[in-house]
Order: C-alpha cells, then structure tokens, then sequence
C-alpha cells in the first residue's frame, strides 16, 4: 500500500505535526473508503476449489484500508457493505458531504468486525481446507447474528441471541425460511434444531418419518408409508407429551400431511419440514395463529451431512469441542449374541430404537413396535431407572417390542425387566464386564440380543 494511501486515511486533522506532514510530503486526506473485499469466502465454499484460486482471492489491501480508516473514524467515513449504503448517503446529503461521529463510530466497529470474520475465514481454510488436523491449537470461529431478536434465553430473566455460520450449507432450523408464526425463542430453536437432526437420520427418498420433540428429548418418533402416517405413528406414542412440542418431518408437506397435523385438540410450538405445498401452508396458518412454521429446504441421505463441523459445549472458562456424532447404523456390523436370529424386520425395528436412543439424553433406553417409538427412558442417573420409564411410558406396547440402550448394561437386571415387560429384542453396544451374564439372561428367555459396538451418550 502506498504511503500518501495510509498517509491520507490516518492523518490526524487536529494534530499540527500530522498536518504539516502531510503537506510537506503532498498526502491528500481521504474522507471516505468504500471497500468489497475479495470473494474468499465464496470462493472457498467450491468444493473444488484448488489452493492457488483460493490463495488468490486474500485480500491484502482491502483490509488495510478498512482498518486504517477504522481507526481514524473521528475523521474518516468506512463502508464495508453494501447495507451501509443509504444510511451514508443520507448523512452525506444531510450534512453537506459529511457524516456524523456517531455513525463512523458504528461503521468502524461494523469494519473491523468484517475483517476479523474474513480473516477467521482464511484461518479455518487453512486448518481444514489445509488438512493439518480438525482440532487446531488456537480455535477461531467465524459467527453472525442474525437480524431478529429473541425475547429471552431459556428462560426470562436471560438475555438471548441467535448467531450463524454464514458458511454452513447442511439445512438448518438456524437459516430456516419462517412462514408463519411469531417468533422463535431461544428454547425454540433448540428443539427444533433436535427434532430436525432426528429426522435426517433417514433418507426422505427412502421413508417418510415424523418427530415430535418435548425438551430436547424424542417424544414421538415412528416411520410410515407416507407423510401423513408417520405423523399420526409419531404424536401417537405419546400424545400426553406431545403436547405443546415440536414436530419435524422429513417431506415435502402437503395438504394430506397438513389436515393429519391439525386434526383433534393439539398446541404445537414449532414445525419443522423441508418445504410445504400451498394449500399446507394456509390450513397451518389458519389452524394455529402462532405455530411456527419453519421451512428449511430439501433433505438430503444421512452421508450427505457435513462432518467437518464440530459440536461445541461451554464449560466455565472453555469450549469442549468433539466430531458430531453422525456415525450410520449399520445392522451389518452388529453381532448376534443371544436368542433367536433376528429376521430383517427385526433388524429395522432394532435399527430404529438404536437410532432414536441416540436421541434421547443419558441414561436412556427406548422400546419401538411397529415402526414408532412407544416408550423411552432418558436423562436417568442409573440405567434400570430408564428402563423403568420406558415400559411406563409404553404399556402394554411394550409386548412384542423391540429396546435400544444409548450404552452398555452392566447387569442383567435392566434386560430382565425389558424382557418381563414383553419385549422380543434387545439393542446395545456391549462390552460390560459381564457381559456373559446379560448374554445367558437373554438366551435363557428366548430374546434376540445384538450388540451394536457402538455407545451414543449425549449429555
């Protein structure tokens, strides 16, 4: 960058020594930088983009100038976006080609949060894209508020907002379309956000699945022949909770799947699909005046969702961050210990509750049949607890029903109960220390068990 560049975007007006440099060495000062950075962050977004396109598009100059005006606010005007167009142009036609204080104090912050984005930006290029490891020594992480405000945390006396990955491709509750409803609070968006990972556990082109969500936790789960089914399946395993959920739905929702919604005496907060016809849309709208009703485009296969991205948890003083649990379940890696050999429609029955299970907060353990979850136990400090609740919650459904544990048993105590209640297979990831215990009851009582190798705590 040349110096009378630098020279006329940080000289001080106030300042003798400044001024009288600026003359001596002929450095005219600049009132007003206006700056588009390079497209890195589209650039990079290519999935084929090679390291010399992407290495092409960081911006050198650009930055320094924001920056350099930035600084020098109390005299020099800087628009980073073009949002920030009309609010300059009007103070610059109001007050006779100059701006105020109080608005190049606002652009400046405006500026130098856009570089330290674009510059997070290149950083995570560099670590990821780069390939030296997805857990880098020094973690930056590149958010955006979004424009609408919440009216409070998780609870009221919180303040709470919502920020964006402007990169994030996968479908989201957080860069959903809102098509009706007031909106969303924080609470809210945390539960849809719940619902919908649960339903893209299933390639929509396969099944069609619904999922009714009550404080973080799968309350209604199941697989249909169609939309409308799956729906009916899933509010019906437990329409006591059920009410004043959260449902998400896998398909395109039409008016069939619409009017399923909205038949009897239910309070939803949230729902949560790819997309929805017309008329869907307008007996929504006209059933429920504050539903939220939120579109987030097609879903995709389970493989499709994006695995580089890391789930982050506070802790006071830090971030723990891990991989996203997105590991498939794959019965075909499962081992047969004990009972009868499962027949397919075992296996995706097992499948099911092993998928739902991960789901539901630790302890947990839940009973499927016939395609819908009729019972869960989560959030239990002691797995026989979970299991406790979820031959409860399910009755006698319970009886010819499949269980899936989100972790090992390490007695044969909670298998017993699963099998007294009536349930004909049992799924968990094995590996306790007594493991031949559990495997002998199991055996003993005739009940299909199959050890998946794979734990699914969530906390």
């Amino acid at each position: 960058m040349h110096p009378k560049i630098h020279g006329g975007l940080l000289g001080l007006r106030d300042n003798d020594d400044h001024t009288a440099a600026m003359r001596e060495h002929g450095i005219a000062p600049i009132d007003l930088v206006c700056v588009s950075l390079y497209p890195f962050e589209q650039t990079v977004s290519d999935p084929d983009v090679t390291d010399a396109e992407a290495i092409e598009q960081i911006d050198i100059g650009g930055p320094s100038m924001i920056r350099s005006a930035a600084k020098n606010h109390r005299f020099v005007t800087v628009v980073t976006d073009v949002s920030q167009y009309d609010r300059v142009a009007g103070e610059l036609d109001e007050h006779d080609g100059a701006t105020t204080l109080t608005l190049r104090r606002a652009l400046a912050g405006a500026a130098f949060a856009r570089t330290a984005a674009y510059d997070t930006a290149i950083a995570e290029w560099f670590t990821h894209g780069g390939g030296t490891g997805q857990f880098p020594d020094t973690l930056v992480l590149r958010l955006e508020k979004i424009p609408i405000e919440l009216r409070y945390g998780e609870n009221p006396h919180q303040k709470g907002a919502l920020y964006i990955e402007p990169d994030a491709e996968e479908p989201s509750v957080a860069r959903a379309e809102q098509l009706h409803g007031i909106a969303l609070g924080y609470c809210n968006y945390f539960d849809a956000d719940g619902a919908l990972e649960l339903v893209k556990e299933f390639d929509p082109e396969q099944h069609a699945v619904a999922a009714v969500i009550k404080h973080a936790n799968p309350c209604g789960f199941a697989i249909g022949e169609d939309l409308p089914t799956a729906f009916r399946k899933a509010y019906g395993g437990d329409p006591l909770a059920a009410f004043g959920g959260i449902v998400a739905l896998n398909r395109n929702v039409d008016l069939a799947t619409a009017e399923a919604i909205c038949e009897g005496k239910k309070f939803l907060h949230v729902i949560v699909a790819p997309s929805y016809d017309d008329d869907a849309a307008d007996t929504l709208r006209e059933r429920w005046k504050n539903v939220r009703v939120l579109a987030v485009g097609a879903l995709s296969p389970p493989h499709t969702r994006d695995a580089a991205r890391i789930d982050l948890r506070r802790i006071t003083g830090g971030l723990l961050v891990q991989q996203r649990d997105l590991v498939p379940c794959n019965t075909d890696q499962w081992k047969h210990k004990a009972g009868p050999s499962p027949s397919d429609d075992d296996l995706r029955q097992l499948a099911l509750a092993m998928i739902t299970v991960k789901h539901l907060k630790s302890n947990a353990v839940c009973i499927v049949n016939d395609y819908m979850l009729v019972g869960g136990g989560m959030g239990q400090v002691d797995r026989l607890a979970s299991c406790r609740l979820a031959i409860e919650r399910a009755g006698d459904r319970a009886k010819g029903g499949y269980a899936g544990s989100d972790a090992l048993f390490p007695f044969p105590d909670g298998p017993d109960m699963l099998m007294n209640a009536g349930v004909k297979a049992i799924a968990q990831p094995g590996g306790a220390v007594k493991d031949d215990d559990v495997i002998k009851a199991c055996e003993d009582a005739g009940v299909t068990l199959m050890f998946t190798g794979q734990r699914h705590f969530r906390h």
